[in-house]
């Protein structure tokens, strides 16, 4: 089940990519409306972050083509703002934290001007949203998993876009980490930013976000949680991960939301 949307910030048609002639992203068509919590699912090696590198210019798709904001990427490129994989990010380079969060604002200054006061004031500002404010001079060799996950997202909001796509930003973090991010999510949501968050876990899933886009090579479904979150969309997404389907058919019915194949899975 694909739904597009009306107005859609971003337009995702046809998108193929291949590495060494295997496709790991097959002909996605999609769109997703201004203002919504966007979560991309789907098993390991499904091509999420694929989609995500794709959108974002930075590996070549063999077909297809994304609009955001109806526009070509490099012609709203100040308006977008990219969260790669912490595993992706080199921790070892010698900066600190709050010259990490200034680098957020190369899109507003260039990289060949100085920083000026408010460029500083801004970055501090989003420091404190994340609660790394304290640690704006630390190195960020010498942070924790979860508070480098905190730094990029400060980066992230620096920028001060409009469009956010995250890869995995609530993985490997602790719980009182993850619920300080979703609070953030939330609030950037709230503010009519859009956001599409790579996300591994099914059930946080549920509560987190209310688009969602199902992948597994190829798109399976793309639409609101109550149209595409049911036990057939994931049975096509998962395939014979039974236990967590059914962990997830128990919160399907508690939520009373569809079920639309009514098959027993045992």
């Amino acid at each position: 089940m694909i739904i597009q949307a009306e107005n859609p910030v971003v337009e995702v048609h046809n998108l193929s990519v291949t590495y060494h002639n295997k496709p790991v992203l097959w002909e996605a068509d999609f769109s997703i409306p201004a203002g919504n919590l966007v979560g991309i699912l789907g098993p390991n090696g499904a091509g999420k972050t694929t989609l995500i590198k794709a959108i974002m210019n930075l590996v070549d798709p063999s077909s297809g083509y994304v609009k955001l904001f109806d526009r070509p990427l490099d012609e709203v490129r100040p308006r977008v703002s990219y969260v790669p994989q912490k595993e992706s990010v080199d921790w070892d380079f010698p900066t600190n934290v709050l010259d990490v969060v200034l680098m957020g604002r190369f899109g507003k200054r260039g990289f060949f001007r100085s920083w000026t006061r408010k460029d500083k004031e801004i970055a501090l500002a989003c420091l404190e949203k994340v609660g790394m404010q304290d640690f704006q001079k630390r190195q960020i060799s010498q942070l924790s998993g979860g508070q480098q996950q905190r730094v990029f997202l400060a980066r992230s909001l620096a920028q001060e876009a409009d469009l956010y796509f995250m890869d995995e930003p609530f993985a490997g973090i602790d719980a009182a980490t993850e619920d300080s991010i979703l609070k953030l999510l939330l609030e950037m949501r709230s503010m009519g930013k859009t956001l599409l968050i790579v996300h591994h876990d099914l059930q946080s899933a549920f509560e987190y976000f209310d688009w969602f886009v199902f992948l597994n090579t190829r798109l399976v479904a793309s639409g609101p949680k109550a149209e595409v979150f049911n036990r057939e969309i994931l049975q096509e997404t998962y395939g014979s991960k039974l236990t967590l389907l059914h962990t997830i058919s128990n919160l399907l019915t508690k939520e009373g939301l569809p079920m639309r194949d009514e098959t027993d899975l045992e």
